[in-house]
């Protein structure tokens, strides 16, 4: 584990440590979270004991794994945003007219989290992602949130989490990501074109209300049926529309 801020409780950092393990292994026994983090067995029982007290975390045949407790604070979470509310129709609506996959994502704290999503007719789980995080800059949405934001922002979530390299495509110098939000503003939308995984390439637009980005739709497929051109002559006018609507319905709630 890394060295605590003097200006936190490092028995809550635990305790959130012990859950992201949870998450990631689907389940672990004492044992395995106490080697992952370099602690005791018998100070890993005690923050899952206490899991298990608050219905956070479930014993099952040994093993611990994370409880409904937390979907109740997950969803109470997620219906406090207006937008996710307001895009839910449209998301579903793009997806039947599109095929593709299309996204709500928002940001929090430099980061953006998948609100909603679906599949449209592809075989694809989304609720997968829901809920998970990513970097800002890996895709269009992402992006689109970023082109909203001042610079001195942009720099600032740069030097927080820096440009981590998905793949060959992906941005990692500010300066090329800054001169990609400018274009991104001049048109409205931003491409993503196989920066976050090979074979795939998506277009997304910000959800601007009250002089504020508020999240951003996404239309994500395969690189070869959603070509960079298609993006542009097909996909935009699609996706700005549904945004604008979108605006629309926030201002007029």
């Amino acid at each position: 584990m890394n060295e605590s801020d003097p200006q936190t409780v490092q028995a809550v950092e635990t305790t959130f440590a012990v859950i992201d393990v949870l998450q990631r292994r689907d389940g672990a026994g004492v044992t395995e979270i106490a080697t992952e983090l370099g602690l005791s067995k018998s100070s890993v029982h005690k923050h899952l004991a206490t899991l298990v007290n608050q219905r956070c975390v479930v014993k099952d045949d040994g093993e611990y794994r994370l409880g409904l407790e937390l979907f109740q604070y997950g969803s109470y979470v997620r219906d406090q945003y207006d937008v996710f509310h307001k895009a839910k129709p449209r998301v579903r609506e793009l997806a039947e007219e599109t095929g593709e996959m299309v996204w709500l994502i928002v940001e929090e704290n430099g980061m953006a989290m998948y609100l909603f999503g679906d599949g449209g007719s592809l075989d694809i789980n989304v609720d997968s992602l829901v809920g998970t995080w990513t970097h800002l800059h890996l895709n269009s949405g992402g992006k689109a949130i970023l082109s909203e934001l001042p610079e001195e922002r942009v720099r600032a979530i740069v030097d927080d989490y820096g440009l981590p390299k998905r793949t060959s495509e992906t941005i990692t110098d500010v300066d090329d990501l800054l001169a990609e939000l400018e274009r991104t503003r001049e048109r409205g939308y931003a491409l993503n074109l196989e920066e976050d995984l090979k074979g795939i390439h998506a277009i997304g637009a910000p959800i601007v209300h009250r002089n504020e980005v508020q999240g951003a739709l996404s239309i994500a497929g395969a690189a070869t049926r959603l070509t960079e051109q298609r993006c542009h002559d097909e996909y935009a006018d699609r996706l700005l529309t549904a945004v604008n609507d979108l605006e629309l319905n926030l201002t007029y709630k």
